[in-house]
């Protein structure tokens, strides 16, 4: 079965990154990882180990702070862990981490099989060498999922909440409702650069995250007047999601956008 795995390496400032991708055919799927002033901010996968292994290895890390349980964010948080860093995520994820990763094998088959952690609950509030953070809860894409604010630089490390502007596809755990309620309240907050986690180092972050919003706020309109039209949620999702998506076949449903949808209509 062929793989085509790849990393690069380089900074964006003061932030080193690793991105690693899988490609199969006609499918590529990418991850981030950043390491800032000690603090790594999620692991990569586990299929990515040994292209992952090479950034991390040469970096002085005092902890590993993961945006969510996912296994291509915490895939190498075990390897890491076997290293005496300590290991950060959200409460609602401690008891999942301390076992074997269970996802579809489709996810399987792209990130590998996330190895069993122990981790620590995600301070509010917690220091670097240098600078403060400030930790917030955005649940939407996960029910765990939190970004970082490193509130002495302005820089937002934003995991999976920001991804594009324009989201074609969401999986069925996910909630476009809570999505915004999330975006409305990193919004809130004082910073200008983000590091996501898929799309990379995003200079002007926050400007890009309201256009997200907006987008979002536009379907959100358009799906509940055609609802109030009495149009049915498949007659809903053909009219504003005309297009089909490779990933959606691939993952047998679990990615559609037919998901967004019924998230804003539940």
């Amino acid at each position: 079965m062929f793989f085509h795995k790849e990393i690069e390496q380089g900074n964006f400032g003061n932030v080193s990154f690793a991105n690693g991708s899988v490609r199969f055919q006609s499918v590529k799927l990418n991850v981030y990882c950043y390491i800032i002033d000690g603090i790594a901010i999620d692991a990569g996968s586990q299929s990515l180990k040994n292209e992952f292994q090479s950034f991390f290895i040469n970096k002085e890390i005092d902890a590993l702070y993961c945006t969510h349980i996912h296994e291509d964010h915490t895939g190498c948080a075990a390897w890491l862990q076997q290293k005496n860093i300590p290991v950060y995520i959200h409460e609602k994820s401690i008891v999942e981490a301390s076992k074997k990763g269970k996802y579809p094998m489709y996810r399987q088959f792209f990130w590998g099989k996330r190895r069993a952690f122990k981790a620590n609950p995600i301070p509010e509030t917690f220091t670097s060498r240098t600078y403060n953070w400030q930790s917030i809860f955005t649940p939407g894409h996960s029910a765990d999922h939190m970004v970082f604010l490193n509130t002495s630089t302005g820089q937002l490390f934003s995991g999976d909440l920001f991804v594009q502007i324009r989201t074609k596809v969401i999986m069925d755990s996910e909630s476009i409702p809570q999505i915004i309620n999330s975006i409305e309240e990193v919004l809130k907050y004082d910073f200008d650069e983000v590091f996501c986690n898929h799309a990379g180092y995003i200079k002007d972050g926050k400007q890009k995250f309201k256009e997200k919003l907006g987008y979002l706020y536009q379907i959100t309109d358009r799906v509940q007047q055609l609802h109030k039209q009495g149009k049915t949620i498949t007659e809903i999702h053909q009219q504003v999601f005309p297009r089909k998506y490779p990933i959606t076949m691939f993952s047998s449903g679990q990615w559609d956008s037919k998901h967004i949808v019924t998230s804003i209509l539940e």
